[in-house]
């Protein structure tokens, strides 16, 4: 990017780091690093770029602490650091401006006085390592995962082999609905195949008997909200998807 153009970038970023962490439902705060005494580049770009960041942070009402001299050597830089349910912070969002690649792969840019210029890097990341965020969304949720992100979203759960043929029906339709499914196959008691997708914090089970297969019908049951009676099947898949698709808490 221009020297010009650092304030909106950071913006974009910081939008796009905050849109997110708030589908996450995480709070964070903000660390502005500056300088570090063993750095690459001249005093004019380093205010140049601290400006910016400050600037870009400032127009948009955030709250910022300094972290004086732990920057990265080639640029200052803005860290996000998440807090989980137990209180604990993760550094984990960064926003870094680099002179110095720019110079080492000799870039440059046509300004609009036709001159060669030398452009700005951004480093950017929102997660950072992605398996430690999956680890802390893991510990944040007690793995009890809102819908739209549980590995499994439903457990089709047939009370005897007598509902089995039901039950795989059942399954077979929430699969073409794009609804990540599975079906208990093992030949286990009700209750105990019930108990299994509660400790596997799944967030629905489909409890199926001959009943339910000889009226069409489905029993939700709720890792949540416990039993919440009959359903017809196409209502629960449409409601579900609504939860899906507005990615509710």
């Amino acid at each position: 990017m221009r020297d010009d153009q650092i304030e909106d970038e950071i913006k974009g970023v910081t939008k796009l780091i905050n849109e997110v962490y708030s589908q996450f439902g995480f709070d964070y705060f903000v660390e502005l690093s500056t300088r570090p005494e063993n750095s690459m580049g001249s005093d004019e770009d380093w205010e140049m770029a601290t400006n910016g960041l400050k600037k870009a942070l400032e127009d948009m009402g955030l709250d910022y602490v300094v972290n004086e001299g732990d920057g990265a050597f080639y640029g200052p830089k803005i860290d996000f650091h998440l807090r989980d349910s137990l209180g604990r912070t993760w550094q984990c969002g960064t926003i870094q401006l680099d002179f110095q690649m720019p110079q080492r792969f000799d870039l440059e840019y046509t300004a609009e006085d036709g001159s060669k210029k030398r452009p700005i890097m951004i480093h950017r990341v929102c997660f950072g390592s992605i398996e430690r965020f999956i680890g802390i969304l893991i510990e944040h949720f007690a793995g009890k995962f809102p819908v739209w992100l549980s590995p499994v979203q439903v457990k089709v759960i047939p009370v005897s082999e007598k509902s089995m043929d039901y039950a795989s029906g059942v399954y077979e339709k929430l699969k073409k609905a794009g609804i990540r499914v599975e079906l208990d196959h093992k030949d286990e008691k009700v209750g105990y195949k019930i108990r299994q997708a509660q400790l596997e914090k799944v967030p629905y089970m489909l409890v199926l008997g001959e009943k339910e297969a000889a009226e069409g019908a489905i029993t939700v049951r709720s890792r949540d909200k416990g039993d919440l009676g009959a359903a017809q099947l196409k209502d629960f898949i449409s409601d579900l998807k609504k939860m899906i698709e507005t990615r509710e808490k």
